[in-house]
């Protein structure tokens, strides 16, 4: 009988499907006979534990061989040190000086590193036949911190950094002065308000503009609301700039200031945070008599809030004007709502972020030879 022929890979090549006696033919790892079969398995079985046993006795090797292990802390290599020193890093491997390379736990070393605050990230590498090497990236401070009368700094993740004064001054650093961010508070919490403060740097600062350096401290303690402390001469003015549109509010102050204080002598806050209005506040006991045309009693004169929102109780001390008015229209006194509800801005988000607030304390802005004397 012919042989049949078949082509399973389509290279032109023909292969008999059948041996010469008209059986089909079977690849050479399924024997047809009994005997083939366990002559197969036999081999297998042989392969794989000459496999195993090699391995078993390279693990030992390893394991066993003085050359693989780590002698001392000159074997410890690290990259990328400024601020955290050898002295601070090297506890984390106090257990494997004499420890086999092999055993060292790397991942848990990494975590560990990780855990000091000036560290954001780390690599932990074996390096044979008895080195480890550490790669470090450093946290890159962004402003200062005020804590009662601690100043520290803190990072844009919100995570507070030590330094001392000495060292702060031969940094040169010069930072606003964040209150607000309390180490008590959740991280999430001061991840949120550092957020809020990078958005208004980067705002003042667009386009090659440095109106950021004009800014004394900025309380975020409220991350609805960051409160910048201006200064000014002879007195400093505490300026509401919200949440957002905050190069638009920057320059609608600037603008106007001169006029407001000249208007008003006792001027201490500014509210920007109205579309149509600007809330001015006076120090306390030196409030502003009624400017009403129409001649309205300070206890019964109301000012509806920009937006249409409702109509503010009139609190002394507290003025409305327009900014494109001058700085003589008829004005009444108006205490802006306390709250600002949004519809982007849920009451789960901003009970989380107002977890720990405290209140802050009205400071200026150190120098670095200020923060040495701190």
């Amino acid at each position: 009988m012919p042989l049949e022929f078949d082509d399973p890979d389509g290279d032109g090549v023909l292969r008999p499907t059948t041996d010469r006696f008209g059986e089909p033919k079977r690849p050479w790892w399924r024997p047809a006979s009994t005997v083939g079969r366990v002559f197969l398995s036999l081999g297998a079985l042989i392969v794989l534990g000459g496999l195993t046993t090699a391995g078993l006795l390279l693990k030992h090797y390893l394991e066993r061989d003085a050359r693989f292990r780590i002698a001392g802390t000159s074997d410890i290599q690290t990259t990328g040190l400024t601020e955290v020193t050898r002295a601070q890093m090297l506890p984390v491997f106090g257990e494997d000086i004499g420890r086999n390379i092999f055993f060292v736990p790397l991942r848990e070393r990494r975590r560990q590193l990780e855990q000091i605050p000036w560290i954001e990230q780390a690599t932990v590498m074996r390096l044979l036949p008895d080195r480890i090497r550490i790669a470090i990236v450093e946290r890159k401070p962004v402003a200062f911190t005020r804590t009662g009368q601690q100043v520290g700094l803190v990072d844009a993740n919100g995570v507070l950094l030590t330094m001392a004064a000495k060292t702060m001054a031969e940094r040169h650093y010069s930072f606003p002065v964040l209150t607000g961010i309390d180490p008590g508070d959740p991280a999430a919490s001061r991840k949120a308000r550092m957020a809020v403060y990078l958005r208004l740097m980067a705002e003042l600062d667009a386009g090659g503009k440095h109106n950021s350096e004009q800014i004394s401290e900025i309380d975020l303690t409220d991350p609805e609301d960051a409160r910048v402390l201006m200064p000014e001469q002879g007195a400093d003015i505490l300026a509401h700039f919200g949440e957002d549109h905050f190069l638009e509010r920057y320059e609608r102050y600037e603008a106007h200031i001169a006029e407001w204080r000249q208007q008003y002598p006792h001027l201490a806050s500014v509210d920007l945070r109205y579309e149509q209005q600007v809330v001015l506040q006076m120090a306390s006991g030196k409030e502003t008599s009624d400017t009403s045309a129409g001649g309205d009693s300070a206890a019964g004169a109301s000012t509806p809030s920009a937006g249409g929102g409702p109509a503010a109780a009139t609190t002394p001390g507290l003025v409305a004007v327009k900014p494109g008015a001058g700085v003589t229209p008829a004005t009444k006194k108006i205490k802006p709502p306390q709250t600002k509800k949004r519809a982007t801005a849920p009451q789960k988000r901003t009970a989380a972020l107002n977890t720990g607030r405290r209140s802050s304390e009205s400071t200026t802005r150190p120098a670095a030879a200020g923060a040495q004397g701190g």
